[in-house]
This record gives C-alpha cells, sequence and structure tokens, in this order.
C-alpha cells in the first residue's frame, strides 16, 4: 500500500510532501518530494500511550471502577478490555502500555498480534505493590478477591518471577501513595529500600523495565535510588531530582489532565480524592516547567480508564503538556510518537515514519506539529497499525 503526496510529519520533523509505501507490516519506502495532491491532510506516526489502564468498565457513564472487578468474571472483563483497546485505536493510539495488567492485557496483546482481531500494540506492566499500598486500596478491605500484593524481598522477587511468567512486559512498582486509592496519602511510603531494590535488582535480571509510580519528592527519591527506568506523575520534582532524570536519560509521564479533571471536580472522585489531587497540583506546574528546562524528557501518559477518563482524553493531554510544561506544539508531538517509543523500548521499531519501522500511521487534517489543536478526534481521517487500516478511510 502507498500514500503518494502526502504531506509528511515523520516523529521528529516535517519532510514535506511524500511518498510513503509499506507491505507485511513495515514501511518500504519513504520519498520525500512531489506534487502535494491533499493539502488539508497529514500523516503522522502512530500515537503512542505510554499510562493506560484497558481492564475496567467500558459502559459510558459506570463509575464503578474499583469494585467493578469484585462482581465480574476475568472473561468479562478482557470483553471490556478489548472496546478500550478499540476506542484508544480509533483516536490514533496505536501502542498502549497498560499499567496495572495480569493475564487480561496479556491475552489482548497476544490476540492483537496475531491478528485475530484489531487492535493497537500492548504492552503489559504488571504492578507490585506492598499490603496497604496505593493499588491494594482500590480494592474495599474486606474483599476476598483481590489483586495480588508482595510483603518483604523475598516475596517481592517472587512476584516479579510469576509476571515474567505469566508474559509481561515489564514492572510497576509503587514507590509513594497516590490520589485515587480509598484512605491513601500521597505522601505515604510504599516500599522499604531493600524492598525496591529487591523489585528492580530481579526485573532487570529478567529484562523486564520497571516503571514507578511516584508524586511526591520522597517516592521520586526512593524510585530514583532503585534505579527505575521511568517516572509516573512525577507530580512534585525537585531540581535536583530533575538534573538526575535528565543525566540517567529517565522519561516522565506527567498525566495532567486526569490530576487537573479530579481536583477541579471534572474526573468523578471522592472529595478525599479532589483534596489530595488539589494538594499535589498547587505547586506542580513551575516544577515541571523548570524539569523542562533542565533537559527532562516527558512523554505522554494520560492514565485513561475509559470511565472516569475517556480515550479521547489524550488530545487535551497533549495540549496541556505545551500550555503547563511549556512544550512547542513538535515537541508535544515527539512526545506522543518518537520519544514515548523510546521510553517503552521500541524506539527501533515504532514511533517515526521511516523506513523498516513498523507501519503505524495516523492520516489527520490539520498541521498538529504547528497546532497541536489540530489533533482531534474530529480530525482522525485514518489509523493504520501493522500496515493494516483499523479505523477510517484512506483516500483515494
Amino acid at each position: 500500500m502507498r500514500l503518494s503526496g502526502i504531506r509528511v510529519w515523520d516523529g521528529t520533523e516535517q519532510l514535506g510532501p511524500a511518498t510513503v509505501e509499506w507491505q507485511e507490516g513495515a514501511i518500504t519506502e519513504v520519498a520525500p518530494g512531489g506534487t502535494e495532491r491533499w493539502p488539508e491532510l497529514s500523516l503522522l506516526p502512530g500515537l503512542i500511550d505510554t499510562h493506560v489502564h484497558l481492564t475496567g468498565p467500558a459502559r459510558p457513564g459506570d463509575y464503578t471502577y474499583g469494585t467493578w472487578p469484585l462482581v465480574t468474571t476475568v472473561a468479562e472483563q478482557a470483553l471490556h478490555a478489548a472496546a478500550h483497546a478499540r476506542r484508544a485505536l480509533a483516536c490514533g493510539v496505536t501502542t498502549v502500555r497498560d499499567m496495572a495488567s495480569d493475564e487480561r492485557p496479556v491475552a489482548l496483546r497476544r490476540a492483537f498480534d496475531a491478528g485475530l482481531r484489531d487492535g493497537p500494540r500492548v504492552l503489559a506492566y504488571g504492578v507490585v505493590n506492598m499490603t496497604g499500598g496505593h493499588q491494594d486500596l482500590f480494592t474495599p478491605p474486606d474483599a476476598p478477591h483481590r489483586p495480588p500484593t508482595a510483603d518483604g524481598p523475598d516475596a517481592c522477587r517472587t512476584l516479579v518471577r510469576r509476571y515474567a511468567r505469566g508474559g509481561a512486559d515489564g514492572i510497576k512498582v509503587m514507590t509513594g501513595g497516590g490520589v485515587l486509592s480509598t484512605g491513601d496519602r500521597a505522601g505515604w511510603r510504599n516500599y522499604t529500600a531493600a524492598e525496591l531494590d529487591a523489585i528492580v535488582d530481579e526485573a532487570h535480571a529478567l529484562s523486564l523495565p520497571v516503571a514507578a509510580h511516584a508524586h511526591t519528592e520522597a517516592a521520586i527519591d526512593a524510585a530514583l535510588a532503585a534505579g527505575v527506568d521511568s517516572i509516573e506523575h512525577g507530580t512534585l520534582l525537585t531540581a535536583e531530582q530533575a538534573a538526575t532524570i535528565a543525566a540517567r536519560g529517565l522519561t516522565v509521564a506527567p498525566t495532567l489532565v486526569i490530576n487537573d479533571g479530579i481536583a477541579d471536580g471534572t474526573v468523578p472522585a471522592s472529595p478525599d480524592s479532589r483534596a489530595k489531587a488539589a494538594a499535589l497540583i498547587a505547586d506542580r506546574d513551575p516544577r515541571l516547567r523548570a524539569a523542562v528546562e533542565a533537559g527532562v524528557r516527558f512523554v505522554l501518559g494520560t492514565d485513561t480508564n475509559g470511565s472516569m477518563l475517556p480515550w479521547g482524553s489524550l488530545f487535551a493531554e497533549l495540549d496541556a503538556m505545551t500550555r503547563v510544561l511549556g512544550l512547542t506544539a513538535e515537541a508535544a508531538l515527539t512526545a506522543a510518537t518518537s520519544h514515548a517509543a523510546a521510553a517503552v523500548g521500541l524506539g527501533d521499531t515504532i514511533g517515526r515514519i521511516a523506513t523498516g519501522h513498523a507501519a503505524d500511521l495516523l492520516l489527520v487534517r490539520g498541521r498538529p506539529w504547528t497546532r497541536i489543536t489540530d489533533l482531534s478526534a474530529d480530525n482522525v481521517v485514518a489509523v493504520i497499525c501493522r500496515g493494516r487500516l483499523m479505523h477510517g478511510a484512506l483516500p483515494d
């Protein structure tokens, strides 16, 4: 398949009108030049959301995110996760990194990769968290069926190994508390240094990267001391931490929109969660903008779960990255493509329109690298993933 005379932004820069050809899921030619046939259209790499949650109720207006898994079979949950994945794809997201995975997102990944049904690329990260930690506190205390926890270095190593055996692509660890978990506080320590060292050591021994949920200064310090590979949220980054993150080449997914929405009430949450979010974001913006100036690489990560935050929220997140972080439109788009691809370990495969890269492509109206607001659900014309048209239609 090929598009000729289409204006291309390749993941780092605009090429102008070009011919892009692909077959068997890979790009075989990118040839700049020629007459522009569709001046209103642009071709981009497929977008990459590095922080999502596929497993949850896919019915509109269903906010039972915490209790829903307790009353829904695993088989039915997998079908809802598939619906979420399809909605993400329709927004131009050709790769998602699920940050609370078990066998359900792993099964989706395998089914999509095998071509059993259309869907984005799925990376599945298993959560390692302590009893009474952020992940554990999403489940009511007396519920007998709950996500796994691990306490003590040996138990932490065991849980990492179980995720590796089950096919996980990486590990997510909580180094501090969170916002939406019940009875939690963002400043609570999650795990001792010995436990974190065991988790990261075991994950790296099994070639699994580690992403750390960390809002506060103490949580970020703990994550950096343990040697994690990315920071999720990073809300209260200090100048010293930003310098360390930049020097190590780590990435941060700031999840701006969901925390703003919880704080102002546009994202459904308890009064306690609203207060926690408001306290966290009160001093966030100047810290994160300073981190950009210090060289920290921010990437697109929305924390979308489809019920509290709809899949189209990535467009608002990219706009927020320009307003809050001070990124240019092109830098924000890079954060959702080539930089995000590198963050998930696939920089040589996705995130670029280049010969040999996967044919994950997004055809849109407008010029998002100059006006990030041109990137919207209404402007998505076609989505190609693995070389196959999975949403919309290509021009004649």
